[in-house]
């Protein structure tokens, strides 16, 4: 069940009223989470890492409400929807708590960014990146979870013109690529599409049942031999662990929570838990492990406590001392925005998270 607004930031001011030193190293249990199997998850230490990265990340954003310091992600939609997710996460709202503000101004820049066909992106945005729907979808899963908490009927405009785009743009295969038109499918594309449907219907924007089934089958199709999943349907390809994770949220999400195919993939996921710095350099590792502690997370009980507890230490290990997380592809913004999404799991404040 959804918490209340006033349950949220009552629980965030308790959570500042402790007072925790940014430098504190302690890892007694702070308080028990709301979710499946979360207490004593969220350390002191790993508070004060998220309360730190929130403060980094309020103050990079721009007067108009993004986002962005690479210049291929500057302004990008996507990061904004993302940024934006991160403080709804630690349970300001539009307007309320600690980071309300920001929200606002995340919404409005994003609500700017609505062409009349309902596309979200920002100007020029196809002149510098390859894929303008990741970021729609971003943005999409964004002004979901704010309407659901907040509702503004410009929001709910923007929100239902955009669910038409991803609805009217699927292709036969039943999935999604990198433009707003139903050309060749791709995994990652399309999970990110099926993640704003479904954060859509949550709030009460219709999505048909048709859509969502035949991007479902779209992923079943996708899955290896292996169990990870492959990165397009008509042409041969590996199984890795990011599009795998990613996968499986959409499985989750979908409400395929059990049989072969959730426990293949689950199999071949959990070979990547984090251990050290074995591929913290890639492009993808925030990308990866934003799906996979999902993953983690609908899984539950041994899966989900070793999973988190992992990604947890890899992630303040890796914390500057401003509180930021670095991707040199695609900036400390959106590294940062990811990475507090994963600490912030346990907290289940974000509507997405619902069973």
């Amino acid at each position: 069940m959804r918490r209340s607004v006033e349950f949220c930031i009552a629980c965030l001011s308790v959570i500042l009223a402790l007072g925790v030193p940014a430098g504190r190293a302690q890892d007694a249990p702070q308080r028990e989470s709301g979710s499946r199997d979360s207490r004593n998850l969220i350390t002191p230490r790993t508070e004060a890492a998220i309360q730190s990265g929130l403060q980094w990340l309020a103050a990079q954003q721009r007067a108009d409400g993004s986002f962005g310091s690479v210049f291929a992600y500057q302004q990008n939609v996507g990061v904004a929807g993302l940024c934006g997710m991160s403080f709804l996460a630690s349970g300001s709202t539009p307007g309320r708590g600690p980071y309300g503000e920001n929200v606002s101004r995340t919404l409005d820049y994003v609500v700017s960014c609505a062409q009349p066909s309902g596309f979200l992106s920002e100007p020029n945005a196809g002149e510098r990146y390859h894929g303008p729907m990741y970021g729609h979808g971003f943005a999409t899963l964004f002004l979901a979870e704010a309407y659901g908490m907040s509702p503004r009927e410009d929001v709910a405009q923007v929100l239902r013109r955009a669910v038409r785009l991803i609805i009217d743009t699927q292709n036969d295969q039943g999935g999604w690529r990198y433009n707003p038109q139903p050309e060749v499918a791709d995994i990652s594309v399309t999970v990110c599409q099926v993640m704003a449907l479904r954060a859509a219907r949550n709030c009460g924007i219709t999505v048909p049942k048709e859509t969502i089934d035949r991007s479902i089958d779209y992923v079943r199709r996708s899955q290896n031999n292996d169990g990870g999943f492959k990165y397009q349907l008509l042409r041969s390809a590996e199984s890795r662990f990011p599009r795998s994770a990613a996968a499986l949220v959409a499985l989750y999400t979908a409400g395929v929570h059990e049989g072969d195919i959730i426990d293949r993939g689950l199999q071949y996921m959990m070979q990547f838990r984090p251990s050290g710095v074995r591929r913290r350099d890639s492009q993808h590792y925030h990308y990866g492990h934003y799906y996979a502690v999902q993953a983690a997370w609908h899984a539950g009980g041994d899966d989900w406590q070793t999973w988190y507890s992992a990604i947890r230490e890899d992630l303040l290990s890796m914390q500057s001392n401003q509180g930021s997380w670095s991707n040199r592809w695609i900036g400390p913004e959106y590294a940062t925005a990811m990475s507090l999404l994963v600490l912030q799991t346990p907290n289940n404040l974000l509507p997405i998270f619902e069973r």
